[in-house]
């Protein structure tokens, strides 16, 4: 009889050697232990975080982590139950294991009460979607930042950004999300949560191979904008940002601003999302594509249909779980 229960002790470690061995990110298998432990631990994960597996008796099936998250769908505050890192034991030779699983999940957070479900996936795991759900849709861009002829950085008060800046982060981007139809809504737990997940993947990894810039500019002692970017094998990714002018003009000058700081080195591809409508007046979209990081929905009570557009939708890349 198949079971669903939580994660913990000899079954968790039996499903990270799985997880490790098809999604290490770089990371040894003691390094991705740790940073999985850190992040269980941190305030926000402690409440709102929680992985399952799915067993026969005591052979894992296939596993999952979920979370409980906060939305906003057509100006409504709602529930999300957020479903992610589905695995499944490649030994087990049967991937419907997976989808049981996700089916199971749902059932319990209708149960509980929660208004939403999304599932957050890569393009090789799509067959655990349940019938009903629907793409929320996400584009992967590569854009270039006007640079000064004579490659000198903008006159931006720019500095790396603590835990004091979160609260004005927080009010950043919830101005921003607020003109869009769903998007998440995030405290200051969840956007220290998000952060120190790349931090982790960063610090644990092999020396120099990966980096994160967290930086905001400032008015007076006030976060005004931030970028947090992501940077390995010459690639810069934007993770999320925020700007309290309309415009996005300081998230430009901070990408100018990094940009400038290594006047000698290659220039970066830099690549990321964005919602639609927000670019810099300093940034030109080179390229727009699918993303093959992918992000399913759909209302539970009602199963209305979310019919959401990319302009509908305002998600972040650290917002994929």
């Amino acid at each position: 009889m198949l079971t669903l229960v939580p994660a913990e002790g000899t079954i968790l470690e039996r499903i990270l050697d799985t997880q490790h061995s098809v999604e290490h990110e770089g990371l040894s298998r003691q390094a991705f232990t740790t940073r999985d432990l850190v992040q269980r631990r941190t305030a926000w994960a402690l409440r709102h975080h929680r992985r399952v597996a799915l067993m026969d008796g005591s052979d894992v099936l296939a596993s999952a982590q979920r979370y409980d998250l906060a939305g906003v769908l057509d100006h409504q505050r709602v529930g999300i139950c957020g479903i992610a890192s589905v695995c499944t034991d490649p030994m087990g030779g049967n991937g419907h294991y997976a989808r049981e699983m996700v089916e199971r999940l749902i059932d319990e957070a209708r149960r509980n009460g929660a208004d939403v479900a999304i599932l957050f996936l890569t393009t090789d795991r799509i067959a655990c979607v349940p019938d009903g759900f629907e793409v929320i849709p996400t584009a992967d861009i590569e854009l270039r930042v006007a640079e000064s002829p004579r490659h000198g950085a903008p006159m931006t008060l720019m500095r790396g950004a603590e835990d004091r800046d979160l609260p004005a982060i927080v009010a950043l981007g919830q101005v921003r999300a607020g003109a869009y139809r769903f998007h998440l809504d995030r405290d200051v737990d969840q956007v220290k949560y998000v952060i120190t997940k790349k931090r982790l993947l960063a610090g644990l990894g092999t020396a120099g191979a990966r980096q994160l810039q967290f930086m905001i500019a400032e008015e007076g002692i006030t976060a005004a904008a931030y970028v947090v970017i992501s940077i390995a094998a010459g690639t810069w990714t934007i993770e999320e940002c925020g700007d309290r002018d309309v415009s996005g003009a300081r998230v430009g000058a901070l990408l100018q601003a990094l940009i400038a700081r290594e006047p000698a080195e290659r220039r970066p591809v830099i690549r990321g999302w964005l919602p639609a409508g927000f670019v810099p007046p300093q940034v030109t979209i080179v390229s727009t594509q699918p993303s093959t990081e992918l992000i399913f929905g759909q209302v539970l009570a009602t199963r209305t249909p979310l019919r959401l557009s990319a302009r509908d939708v305002s998600f972040w890349r650290s917002d994929m779980f």
